[in-house]
């Protein structure tokens, strides 16, 4: 399995990030990748990545929620790394109306700019669309060409929003803990959705999923997220875990 969207990085795994890399080992999670915040946790990701070299890969982005009004100078910092070294992605970047509808049009060109600056790269971006969905998709139905992929990270849309994300036919929707949650008609909604369009992922700290809801997710996790869709796509979970996998795979790592 790969944990296709894990902020590993952060404060709450200060105290025992070996184990919880050893956990997700165990697990079977062959590698986790990290999306990027702000300007502020750079450093923070880019450590872990130094540490657990051939298992955390970074993606360089600036989060919908970090964008303020001059935020232009957060995106030149965050582009000035571009220049500086390899990122698997570009991430984790998009819109998000669930927090704060204030800085929406900064959201937006922000969002536009990355977008742009992945296509000129080849690089898959990361989407967070809470809320969002309508504003996400006119950035992407205007700049949308073949070069451009990702993924809709942590996918809490409706039916029509899989049929639009489908029909682009180079993105993927990522499923994480909310598939577990009882209150989550996300079952229902990805039931018809073919296997290998969905990456699995975490969001760790965040959306822990059952049993462990309401404790600090952690990457070795992802395995009720596999085991969920198995049940959902009756198939045996070494069979999600291949595709899936084998998706990640080419989305991140073959496609440049």
């Amino acid at each position: 399995m790969i944990d296709s969207h894990s902020h590993i990085y952060s404060k709450e795994f200060n105290n025992d990030r070996d184990a919880v890399i050893d956990r997700a080992h165990t697990a079977g999670v062959s590698k986790v990748l990290m999306p990027n915040i702000d300007i502020e946790s750079i450093e923070a990701m880019l450590e872990v990545e130094e540490n657990y070299p051939d298992y955390c890969f970074s993606m360089m982005g600036l989060h919908p929620t970090s964008v303020t009004e001059n935020f232009e100078k957060d995106l030149s910092v965050v582009k000035s790394w571009f220049d500086r070294r390899k990122f698997i992605g570009v991430g984790e970047i998009g819109i998000d109306l669930y927090w704060d509808k204030t800085f929406l049009n900064q959201q937006t060109v922000a969002f536009e700019e990355q977008v742009k600056w992945a296509k000129e790269m080849s690089l898959p971006v990361v989407i967070h669309s809470r809320d969002s969905f309508a504003e996400v998709f006119s950035v992407i139905d205007k700049l949308w060409d073949e070069n451009l992929k990702g993924v809709f990270h942590s996918f809490t849309g409706d039916e029509d929003d899989v049929k639009h994300i489908l029909e682009y036919g180079t993105f993927y929707i990522g499923i994480n803990g909310v598939l577990t949650f009882k209150n989550s008609n996300l079952r229902e909604v990805i039931k018809d959705v073919p296997l290998n369009r969905l990456i699995i992922e975490t969001d760790a700290p965040y959306l822990t999923p059952v049993p462990f809801r309401g404790k600090r997710n952690e990457p070795s996790y992802v395995q009720f997220v596999c085991r969920q869709l198995s049940e959902v796509f009756k198939t045996e979970v070494s069979v999600v875990d291949s595709i899936t996998t084998q998706s990640a795979e080419e989305l991140f790592f073959n496609s440049h």
